[in-house]
């Protein structure tokens, strides 16, 4: 269905790109995770799809110009800081220092030297020598093994002022480095995030051009139609599986000749850069398709079938981490579409969200708190009132579209303010560019 064809692919698109747009905080990543709570996030227009990719574009191209700027900056930097003729202070530092090393190695050589020949000449004086000849051989050796000591201590100093030099000289090439480094991370998520957001905008077009072809009639939003999760816990584990259930319900008055269940996990590692998706196994049962089936991040579920006036089915999930899951935040997707011989159809314009915190293996599970759902009235395809939150109250949002904190759990927080930004709107440029026209509106 096209509705949530182009919906489903921003998704996709938005939770596996690490979009870098904003940046976590450390407050945010040890706040104590709220209660579980569901949220709406309305379908992106072609003209908000087209502004998306212009913002990832204008982002992309001065991430280039920074990372080539950065080169030349970085390439003069290390040539000032070289060992051999760097004019950098801490380069001409390690320089002196290597040398006044190099110099206080010789004179304890040479001192070592005067020790070991004072010691032969003492031991070649021959018994006829006289008092005075053997008190002054001693007197040298003596000297010489005092200056000995002296030139010893000197290149331990010497040595460990030479090591300090050199390290700070490292550790300034090493910053250098690392500065570049951001640049050219900068710029790999520039470009990942531009690859999304002119996929995103690409998927959208194609799905109208397809649209406009087809037979029957558009499909229409219908609220009535709706889609309820029960028994996902706010905490999943690592290596364990969680068994819940999804209920369509058919509040409408009209009949349903085929209705299908959208279904999409996505998480994210607590950085909010990295997906770990790849950890994450979806399988559904319906009781027209009891055997467990795998689900695909942007298929349907196609075991639900028609639906009367009035009529529910229920979806049964199961949702496997591997062992290997890191610790981080994931969010579900869900939503029903509907489709009838007479070339009708139509669903929920909106998918619901809900966010869970993912645990290391071994740690404590979560408690299985159902989402209910909200009793404000949905308006029309605005996407801006939420379905509810775990305690039966509206979560609320703030006027310049994204979420107010009340209400808000760890999950939200690490992919709104980390790379993966703008969890649904095809690589997070979407989200800003609504921000900043609501802003404007004001």
């Amino acid at each position: 269905m096209k509705i949530r064809r182009v919906l489903a692919t921003a998704v996709a698109l938005a939770v596996t790109t690490p979009a870098a747009l904003l940046s976590v905080s450390p407050a945010y990543a040890d706040a104590k995770p709220a209660p579980q709570t569901q949220e709406k996030q309305s379908k992106p227009t072609i003209e908000e799809l087209k502004e998306a990719a212009a913002e990832a574009q204008k982002a992309y191209d001065k991430a280039v110009e920074a990372e080539a700027a950065g080169r030349v900056e970085v390439d003069k930097a290390l040539d000032d800081l070289s060992e051999v003729d760097g004019t950098h202070p801490l380069a001409v530092a390690s320089a002196a220092a290597r040398q006044a090393a190099k110099d206080a190695a010789a004179a304890k050589t040479a001192a070592d030297q005067a020790v070991t020949e004072a010691k032969a000449a003492l031991d070649a004086l021959p018994e006829t020598a006289t008092e005075e000849e053997r008190t002054a051989a001693e007197t040298a050796l003596s000297e010489a093994e005092a200056t000995a000591t002296t030139a010893a201590t000197t290149k331990t100093a010497a040595d460990a002022a030479a090591a300090e030099a050199r390290e700070k000289l490292d550790d300034a090439r090493i910053a250098a480095g690392r500065a570049y480094g951001v640049l050219q991370k900068a710029l790999e998520d520039a470009r990942a995030v531009k690859t999304a957001a002119d996929a995103a905008l690409a998927k959208a077009i194609k799905e109208a051009e397809e649209g406009e072809g087809e037979e029957g009639e558009d499909c229409e939003p219908e609220l009535d139609l709706t889609s309820k999760v029960t028994g996902l816990p706010d905490k999943l584990v690592a290596g364990t599986s969680t068994d819940f259930s999804l209920r369509v319900t058919n509040g409408s008055d009209r009949h349903m000749d085929e209705v299908l269940a959208f279904v999409s996990v996505h998480a994210t590692d607590k950085s909010g850069l990295k997906d770990t998706g790849k950890f994450f196994r979806l399988q559904w049962s319906t009781k027209s398709a009891p055997k467990w089936q795998n689900a695909e991040p942007d298929d349907y579920i196609d075991g639900v079938g028609a639906l009367k006036p009035g009529a529910h089915a229920d979806v049964k999930l199961r949702l496997t981490l591997d062992k290997a899951t890191p610790a981080g935040n994931g969010v579900a997707f869900f939503a029903a579409d509907f489709f009838n011989e007479d070339g009708s159809c139509g669903g929920a314009p909106d998918l619901d969200m809900y966010e869970f915190d993912v645990k290391a293996a071994g740690s404590k599970p979560g408690k299985t708190e159902d989402v209910k759902p909200s009793t404000t009235p949905r308006p029309g395809n605005t996407g801006t009132t939420p379905q509810g939150s775990a305690s039966g109250t509206p979560a609320s949002t703030g006027t310049n579209g994204s979420l107010a904190a009340t209400g808000s759990s760890s999950a939200t927080t690490s992919i709104a303010l980390a790379g993966g930004a703008a969890v649904l709107l095809g690589a997070a440029a979407v989200f800003v560019v609504r921000r900043r026209k609501t802003g404007s509106d004001a």
